[in-house]
């Protein structure tokens, strides 16, 4: 059974006048079909626009559906009775760390969730322990947030979304103020939750090098899903993601370009150490040195 499934989800905004006239309407989701099984780690890929942050909200009921259903963990969000159940079980992280951040000391921050869920103040402590050492943040539970790098607060976040259990964590484009090592450090906490303890993981972002390890990639173009598979399915079709507004990783492109040349390699190539590997295995009998392929 899915986690979450959707089928024809429809939502749209409406644009009023002053006098709360509908002017136009913008259909952000558009018919979306899509499953998810627990314990899976899901990215969704889009332009900026492509709805894929309004479909973030609706798998935490932030937003509820125009048309279409929805069911997360078997419950169906149009249904006000499972409200509840479905935003203590699936958790949101947002973009920026500091619109999530609200205490003046670390340790109170990520006790704030469970508190707020009527947790007894014993196993409140517990968890906020277990969640700040699971995202390498536990020697900083007595420091105030605002001392902390961008990757560092958003480690914070995580934890305190962690500390409220939920079965599944929905990132939306948690990485895009962060800097490369900022953004590692975010992607190691989120892979590590999802490797060592089952949480079920959606990230959305529209950087390609963060999806390689994911188990599932949706692609959303205007509201709708253009393109679903692995990560070496997705990226196999680069020419596709390109007319999607879409880059792809620079060892898949460069992959790419050596193959369009009339090297026989692979479509797909998600690392540097994939691509080493075949140029080592095509020029490795010969004596060349795969450098010499790749700067021509």
């Amino acid at each position: 059974m899915n986690f979450i499934e959707a089928r024809k989800l429809v939502h749209e905004y409406f644009r009023r006048d002053e006098e709360g006239n509908v002017e136009g309407i913008t259909t952000a989701l558009d018919q979306v079909d899509l499953g998810i099984k627990p314990g899976e780690f899901v990215a969704v890929l889009g332009h900026n626009g492509s709805g894929k942050s309004t479909l973030a909200k609706h798998l935490n009921v932030l937003l509820r559906a125009s048309g279409g259903t929805l069911w997360v963990d078997g419950k169906d969000t149009l249904d006000e009775n499972y409200l509840w159940d479905i935003r203590q079980n699936t958790g949101m992280v947002f973009q920026n760390p500091d619109n999530q951040i609200i205490a003046g000391v670390v340790e109170e921050d990520v006790a704030f969730g469970p508190e707020n869920i009527g947790i007894p103040t014993d196993e409140i402590w517990e968890r906020v322990e277990r969640s700040l050492k699971s995202v390498g943040m536990l020697q900083y539970r007595g420091h105030s947030p605002n001392k902390l790098s961008g990757g560092q607060k958003q480690r914070v976040a995580i934890a305190g979304v962690m500390a409220m259990e939920p079965k599944c964590i929905v990132l939306d484009e948690p990485t895009a103020m962060l800097d490369p090592s900022g953004r590692k450090e975010v992607l190691d906490a989120v892979e590590a939750l999802n490797r060592e303890k089952g949480v079920t993981v959606i990230l959305i972002t529209h950087y390609m090098e963060e999806v390689t390890g994911a188990d599932k990639v949706y692609v959303m173009d205007h509201g709708r899903v253009v393109m679903q598979g692995t990560p070496r399915q997705i990226f196999s079709r680069v020419e596709e993601l390109k007319s999607y507004r879409l880059d792809v990783p620079q060892v898949t492109l460069l992959a790419h370009g050596l193959k369009k040349a009339g090297l026989d390699i692979p479509a797909g190539i998600l690392t540097r150490q994939e691509l080493s590997e075949v140029l080592c295995r095509l020029y490795g009998e010969e004596g060349k040195n795969p450098e010499d392929t790749l700067t021509g």
